[in-house]
């Protein structure tokens, strides 16, 4: 191949790129536009929980802004926000279609189920941080709340609109890419960086780095911390099961 069919065929796969990128963006801000006409009701969505957990409690709860252009931004990130959520799975195809081309059949075959996974996955985890662990987390600050018979003026919470908002985004986003952990530790040892035995024999230094990493990811309290710890536990636990199943898969490639 000559050097300026090189050139040529770098160019077409550039150009090819900036089509999928662009076609992406397009349907990113369509979706934003359109999220952004319900975007009372998306946000009415999310405080769900903390409308839930603070229902029978006695007391007349409201959430506030303080700047006048707070539940403006609000919205527009909740309107981002979903619309981004909405967008991966059409993002992914866009990669796919973008690098299947140059894949072989059985690279197809082995990349395919990654892309499913992933955002089920990602969906997983942000299912558990809305119908659990919100909830939870909720009810254990509220907990502080005080009456006042000890400090002479009642502590009761008044949650900002933004704020709350952050903390929602903040650990969907970080319980949906720490699910990811199958997904990463399968192509690691399909390109042969670790095996099931790395695994098993560095569990205890996992461990470690798991509940580490969930105390940097969530707010400083037991419910979340733990409530992302457990889960990649397992997950990392199901990992070595997936990495051992595609290392029989490959001993029996090799056999035949």
């Amino acid at each position: 191949m000559s050097h300026d069919e090189k050139e040529g065929g770098f160019i077409s796969h550039l150009a090819e790129l900036r089509k999928r990128l662009i076609h992406s963006f397009v349907f990113l801000i369509i979706f934003f536009i359109f999220c952004y006409f319900f975007a009372e009701s998306l946000y009415g969505f999310l405080v769900e929980p903390y409308a839930k957990a603070v229902k029978d409690d006695g007391s007349e709860r409201r959430l506030i802004f303080t700047a006048l252009q707070e539940t403006f931004l609000t919205y527009l990130k909740v309107s981002f926000f979903t619309a981004f959520f909405v967008t991966c799975p059409f993002i992914l195809m866009q990669i796919w279609k973008f690098i299947a081309p140059g894949l072989y059949k059985h690279e197809k075959i082995a990349i395919l189920p990654y892309l499913i996974l992933t955002p089920i996955l990602f969906l997983l985890g942000g299912m558990l941080v809305y119908y659990l662990i919100m909830p939870l987390a909720i009810k254990f600050f509220l907990s502080f709340e005080s009456t006042g018979l000890s400090t002479n003026l009642p502590i009761q919470l008044e949650a900002k609109v933004n704020e709350y908002l952050s903390l929602v985004m903040k650990l969907i986003f970080a319980f949906g890419i720490s699910f990811q952990l199958p997904v990463v530790l399968s192509l690691l040892a399909r390109v042969g960086v670790v095996d099931s035995e790395f695994l098993k024999k560095r569990r205890k230094y996992v461990v470690v780095i798991i509940f580490a990493a969930a105390a940097i990811l969530t707010p400083p309290d037991p419910i979340t911390q733990i409530g992302l710890a457990i889960p990649l536990l397992i997950l990392y636990e199901l990992s070595i099961f997936s990495v051992k199943f595609i290392e029989n898969k490959n001993l029996k490639d090799s056999d035949a």
